[in-house]
């Protein structure tokens, strides 16, 4: 039996544009595992993994027009907003050699030989080494910051771990371009190109995470695909660490101050934020706990006239928009459920913005109305009205596990609800926001992107500095000479790195 053709499709009719590739055999998966394992020790030298992601990072820019041209052919996002995710992921791996170069993220600690201790201490040397080879599942709506060249690539490889890319059906054509463009720049600082590799297919990506010389995945998707593979890989005789970012709901809070201050402006806010790339942010503001009353009519007749204006738009693929319609609908036949904008479809390709609005009564107890505490998916967000602290405090405690949440309050005055809101919220996701909107993700050293199941599967950040971490384990030494230990560890600290020794940090 041939292998199944890999098409790039066009977002916008539906058709095929060209094929691309053929979808991986397990014998393909098991070729490029073990080439990429075979080349793990190329990736020891500090020096030459920060040359090749600064490398890949200009590579990257040279090829931007093409590397744009292909991806809004294949998802539909426009070139402006390509032009910048292409410039973000350049910085992630610019930042993730300026890590490397920096060697803090090693995490070194030397404790002395000391005999007063009570038991004594012997000497122990402790820094973190690489996992190995790790497995990314490319995103759909970020087919380049969060895909082939994108931050789980860049912090795995800064980690010195090879790399192998299962992509995203969604473009495929700008996977290879993208993983040509990594095997280049490995080639041209002195690397083997299989420290990146690439394969196709939905089974490629379950092959790839069973198999054994695999020690860990980074996945951005859906709560179903995430959530299997995770199943996969902690069913393996030896389970990995998978790093999945699944779904979020991304829950506002908007206090009686802050609608009362500045309804227009929060609504107008929101809108904007809620259809910024047709609603397909990671990060959208899916749900929203306003109060009831005229000062929340105000706020829900601004969002009105933001979404309204907000024209229609091209989804990432067809199978996303009947996905889109269909969790709209489902959504909207609930009882109490009004839509003062009705978010549907626009024409035979696209979809228009809107928002739900229901009463957050109906939300305090477990029940149908569940369904609008679940993402969906595309331009849509839920406005739960409440009449009472009790009501927002019964709903937030019903909320699953988030990105983001973001507390909208009163900035004239001291508002009276917002430290308690806050402390209510940040349970709830991985960074909190006061007074603005989600959407967008600094690139930072201070930065996490992660949140409770399930916004993702592990406490790990897949954005900033930090993200390295999850590629690295840590391994102490214990009474070893001098001469037998890592350079990074002696005691002469022949490299310079930054260290903390007997509790104290050097360097």
């Amino acid at each position: 039996m041939s292998a199944a053709p890999v098409w790039s499709v066009d977002p916008r009719t539906g058709n095929p544009r060209e094929q691309v590739a053929v979808e991986a055999t397990a014998e393909e998966v098991d070729r490029a595992v073990r080439a990429a394992h075979s080349v793990r020790d190329a990736l020891a030298d500090r020096t030459a993994r920060a040359a090749f992601l600064r490398t890949a990072a200009e590579l990257l820019e040279e090829s931007g027009p093409h590397i744009i041209e292909a991806a809004d052919a294949e998802t539909a996002l426009g070139p402006a907003r390509l032009t910048g995710e292409l410039a973000r992921t350049a910085a992630q791996l610019r930042a993730f050699a300026e890590v490397v170069d920096e060697g803090a993220y090693l995490d070194i600690r030397i404790d002395h030989e000391d005999g007063s201790r009570t038991p004594p201490w012997p000497d122990l040397r402790r820094w973190k080494i690489p996992l190995g080879v790790v497995a990314v599942y490319a995103a759909s709506n970020f087919p380049l910051a969060f895909s082939v060249p994108g931050g789980d690539t860049a912090s795995a490889l800064a980690a010195g771990c090879p790399v192998v890319v299962k992509a995203h059906p969604g473009h495929p054509a700008t996977s290879e371009l993208c993983a040509s463009v990594l095997r280049r720049a490995a080639a041209r600082t002195g690397l083997p190109e299989d420290v990146v590799t690439l394969v196709h297919g939905f089974d490629a990506g379950v092959e790839l995470v069973r198999h054994p010389l695999v020690s860990a995945a980074g996945f951005t998707g859906s709560v179903r695909g995430g959530r299997a593979l995770f199943d996969a890989a902690a069913a393996r005789p030896a389970p990995i660490p998978f790093h999945g970012e699944l779904g979020s709901l991304n829950p506002v809070v908007v206090t009686e101050a802050a609608a009362a201050e500045r309804s227009a402006e929060i609504g107008a806010g929101l809108g904007a934020s809620m259809t910024l790339g047709v609603g397909q942010f990671c990060t959208k503001p899916g749900f929203v706990l306003a109060p009831s009353g005229d000062t929340g009519d105000r706020l829900v007749k601004a969002l009105t006239e933001t979404v309204s204006s907000a024209g229609s738009g091209v989804m990432l693929d067809h199978r996303m928009r009947g996905a889109f319609l269909a969790g709209v609908r489902e959504r909207a036949e609930l009882p109490d459920v009004e839509a003062p904008v009705t978010p549907g479809a626009g024409s035979e390709h696209t979809v228009s913005a809107g928002f739900l609005t229901v009463p957050a009564a109906r939300l305090t107890a477990e029940g149908p109305h569940d369904a609008l505490l679940e993402e969906c998916f595309g331009p849509v967000t839920v406005i739960a009205r409440y009449g009472s602290a009790d009501q927002v405090a019964a709903v937030l405690a019903r909320l699953p596990g988030n990105l983001t949440a973001t507390l909208q309050t009163g900035t004239e005055a001291d508002d009276p609800e917002a430290a308690g809101l806050l402390a209510a919220l940040t349970p709830l996701a991985g960074r909190i926001l006061v007074n603005g909107w989600p959407t967008g993700v600094a690139v930072a050293p201070a930065q996490h992107h992660g949140g409770p199941y399930p916004a993702t599967t592990s406490p790990s950040t897949s954005v900033g500095a930090t993200a390295i971490e999850r590629w690295l384990r840590p391994v102490t030494y214990q009474n070893t000479p001098d001469p037998l230990l890592p350079p990074e560890l002696r005691e002469a600290n022949p490299l310079g790195l930054p260290r903390w020794v007997d509790g104290r940090r050097v360097g």
